[in-house]
C-alpha cells in the first residue's frame, strides 16, 4: 500500500492513503468520538470533585466539634439493618401524615401535624426546643413490652402510635426536624453509654452555631454536648453515614 508522498502522511493536513478516503473519514469519526469521550470523562471527574469538596467542607465544618470529646471515623450504614429498615419507610410515613385532614386523620397524624405547624416559621433553636419538649411527652416504653424483642428501632409512625424507648424518641425527633427543613448532614442519632447509670442510651445531636446541641428524652432542656461529661458515644448515624467514636488516650 503506497502513500501519497514519500514522507510520513499527516492526517491533520489532509494526506491519506491513496484510494482509502473512507478510512480517513472513519479515523476522523473515531477521533471525534474519542474527544467527546474525554470531555464526558472530565465532566464526570468535575462532578465527583464537587461532591468530594462538599463532603470535605462538611467534614471541616465539624472537625472542631469533637462530639462528647471524641474522635470519629466515618463508615457505611451496612452494619445497621435496624436503621436501614427505618430509613426505607420513614419518609413515606411522614408524607402520609399530611395526606389526610380532620376526621380522616389518625391520632398519630394529627399529633405530627400539630408539632410541625407549631414549630414552622420560628427560629431554629426554638424549633429544636419545641420538638424536644413535644416528643418527650410520650411515655417511655421498653422494646420487649412493645415488640417482644430486646432491641427494636421504631419508625416514626410506630412511635407516634405506641411510643418507645430512647432511640425511638431520637428517630422521631430526627424526622420531625428534617420535616421542618433541617439538613440531615447536621442531624445525628447518637448511641451512647451513660456512665452514671451504666446503661446504654441514645440521643439526637443537632450541629448548629459551631457546636452540637443534644435532644434527650430525659430532659426538656437542650444543652451543648460538652455539658454531658457522663455520655460516652459508641456510634452515630444519619441517612448518609455511620461514625464510630473513640476517646483518645490522654484526653480528659
Amino acid at each position: 500500500m503506497r502513500f501519497e508522498s514519500a514522507d510520513t502522511p499527516d492526517i491533520f493536513h489532509g494526506q491519506v492513503w491513496r484510494g482509502e478516503d473512507n478510512k480517513g473519514i472513519c479515523y476522523r469519526k473515531v477521533m471525534v468520538c474519542f474527544l467527546v469521550g474525554i470531555l464526558i470523562w472530565l465532566a464526570v471527574i468535575n462532578v465527583n470533585l464537587a461532591a468530594d469538596t462538599a463532603d470535605q467542607k462538611e467534614s471541616e465544618s465539624k472537625k472542631m466539634i469533637r462530639l462528647f470529646g471524641t474522635e470519629e471515623f466515618r463508615s457505611s450504614l451496612r452494619a445497621l439493618p435496624q436503621w436501614t429498615r427505618v430509613m426505607a419507610v420513614a419518609g413515606q410515613q411522614v408524607s402520609l401524615f399530611f395526606k389526610c385532614s380532620g376526621s380522616t386523620c389518625s391520632p398519630a397524624a394529627l399529633s405530627w401535624q400539630r408539632i410541625i405547624r407549631q414549630a414552622r416559621g420560628v427560629q431554629p433553636m426554638d424549633q429544636i426546643k419545641s420538638v424536644n419538649r413535644f416528643f418527650n411527652q410520650w411515655p417511655y416504653r421498653l422494646d420487649i413490652e412493645l415488640f417482644g424483642v430486646a432491641d427494636y428501632w421504631a419508625t416514626p409512625a410506630e412511635f407516634m402510635k405506641m411510643s418507645g424507648d430512647c432511640e425511638d424518641y431520637s428517630i422521631a425527633k430526627y424526622y420531625a426536624l428534617k420535616d421542618l427543613g433541617f439538613d440531615i448532614q447536621y442531624l445525628r442519632i447518637v448511641v451512647i453509654k451513660d456512665s452514671i447509670r451504666n446503661i446504654g442510651h441514645a440521643v439526637l445531636a443537632v450541629y448548629m452555631d459551631d457546636t452540637a446541641y443534644i435532644l434527650d428524652n430525659l430532659s426538656d432542656l437542650v444543652l451543648e454536648h460538652s455539658k454531658y461529661k457522663h455520655y460516652i458515644p459508641q456510634y452515630s448515624v444519619n441517612e448518609k453515614n455511620r461514625w464510630a467514636h473513640v476517646k483518645l488516650i490522654g484526653d480528659k
